[in-house]
């Protein structure tokens, strides 16, 4: 069966050789308010093209925007994805990957799936743990480091309120007591409130934040599948954001129709939450825009029904009145970005044009030819909005060779003169600085 099922995939493979699309637009096409959206392109196999994860070699870094400066505040660790910094200057690390897969379904989709993201480099156990990074002599390294929780399941999202640090599993977020400059928490975590996931639970990552008042937490639930082909029935609450009491664990879906939801920050000017969403595969190297967007309560931003608005996806069953009352996205990212880290740059001082807006961690594509994201930008915001084209900030995560020697993923902000970027790949959390910021001794 096994030999039979590896030589039925490698078929699949070599039909996949004929049916790679080209992109036809350029990724600054598909950028800003007002993207192009071309027609959708769906084929029998979907494109897979991808930068295969090598890692840096000895002394390379990514390469920062003029006037910028970037050193490793920390090497060495285990597929580093999101950051969390606390308010004594500790920086929190999930250390974590996708939970082993317990559905026992065996496709030859599957199968290659899995075969991409070990490609990717996404192929590696998780870690389970969030560790603790603290920078004593302020040179720009850390130069100790904790296990300040393990035998996690999939953690992501990090919060702290008050004593309490919340952590979001991929199937709950647990509440642990938290004591300022701990190197350890030794407590098991009480469930505050349980997050879907299950045998598919196709988007693992479940992201935290919390509001200004601390009463209430915001989680992203992804979607459990690419466009609801394993049932509308598998996405109840799912490709959503959560609104969850900090009292009683209560929630209520604050905002639906988000694919892949991920970074979540608050907007200073207006109070509004904004995040980042991943958007849907498989309809050609052009579409479908990830995007960054506010948050409305009670708003439909499409999925799966249609995208970027009232733009009906024909591979799924119609629901016109839902389409029909799905918000636009504030400003698109680029198709198969792989948009996941967001932070808004208050405090940050790496240079003026840098200091009203928001940074996004893009992961990099597999499903566009050629290749995009794999970087780290930033989009400017006039009066709560988004004004002007997007800049680089970090690049250089791709080799000339094509493969991923990093891949950018948690952003945030630390201190006033630095942001620091997790690398999944490249197992570094990396410290970009203006020129002027003194060095590493």
């Amino acid at each position: 069966m096994i030999a039979r099922r590896g030589l039925t995939a490698i078929a699949s493979l070599l039909a996949l050789a004929g049916c790679q699309d080209v992109a036809r637009l350029s990724i600054e096409q598909g950028m800003g308010p007002a993207p192009v959206l071309t027609d959708p392109r769906p084929s029998p196999f979907p494109t897979i093209h991808i930068a295969p994860a090598r890692g840096w070699p000895p002394g390379a870094t990514p390469r920062p925007a003029d006037g910028l400066a970037v050193n490793a505040f920390a090497t060495g660790l285990d597929h580093p994805r999101w950051i969390y910094v606390l308010p004594n200057g500790d920086v929190l690390v999930a250390e974590t990957n996708a939970p082993v897969a317990a559905n026992g379904r065996w496709s030859i989709r599957d199968w290659f799936m899995r075969k991409v993201m070990q490609w990717a480099g996404a192929g590696v156990p998780s870690a389970d743990r969030i560790t603790l990074l603290r920078d004593v002599d302020g040179d720009g390294i850390a130069e100790t480091r904790s296990v300040l929780l393990d035998q996690l399941h999939s953690p992501f999202g990090m919060a702290r309120v008050g004593t309490t640090l919340y952590v979001a599993d991929t199937d709950a977020v647990l509440a642990f007591p938290y004591v300022p400059g701990a190197a350890r928490i030794h407590a098991v975590g009480r469930r505050l409130t349980e997050l879907p996931a299950g045998p598919i639970n196709h988007h693992w990552t479940k992201n935290i934040i919390v509001n200004a008042a601390g009463t209430e937490l915001y989680a992203t639930v992804g979607s459990n599948s690419n466009v609801a082909e394993n049932g509308i029935g598998n996405e109840f609450e799912r490709a959503s954001i959560w609104q969850i009491n900090l009292v009683d664990g209560q929630h209520r879906v604050y905002a639906s129709g988000l694919r892949n939801a991920n970074g979540l920050a608050w907007e200073p000017v207006q109070d509004a939450l904004w995040t980042v969403v991943n958007e849907r595969d498989e309809i050609g190297s052009d579409l479908v825009p990830d995007y960054l967007t506010s948050v409305q309560d009670g708003g439909f931003y499409g999925w799966p029904y249609s995208y970027y608005g009232q733009h009906a996806d024909l591979r799924v069953a119609a629901r016109p009145e839902l389409i029909a009352s799905a918000l636009r996205p504030d400003y698109a990212l680029g198709p198969h970005t792989g948009s996941l880290g967001l932070a808004y740059s208050t405090g940050a001082t790496l240079a003026p044009h840098f200091s009203c807006g928001m940074f996004v961690g893009q992961h990099g594509s597999w499903n566009r030819r050629p290749l995009s994201g794999y970087k780290v930008l930033f989009v400017p915001f006039i009066d709560g909005k988004p004004r002007g084209s997007a800049v680089d900030v970090l690049t250089g995560f791709v080799s000339p060779d094509g493969a991923a020697m990093g891949r950018p993923v948690g952003v945030a902000v630390y201190g006033t003169v630095a942001l620091l970027v997790a690398d999944d790949v490249g197992n570094t959390i990396w410290r970009v600085t203006a020129l002027d910021v003194p060095p590493p001794h």
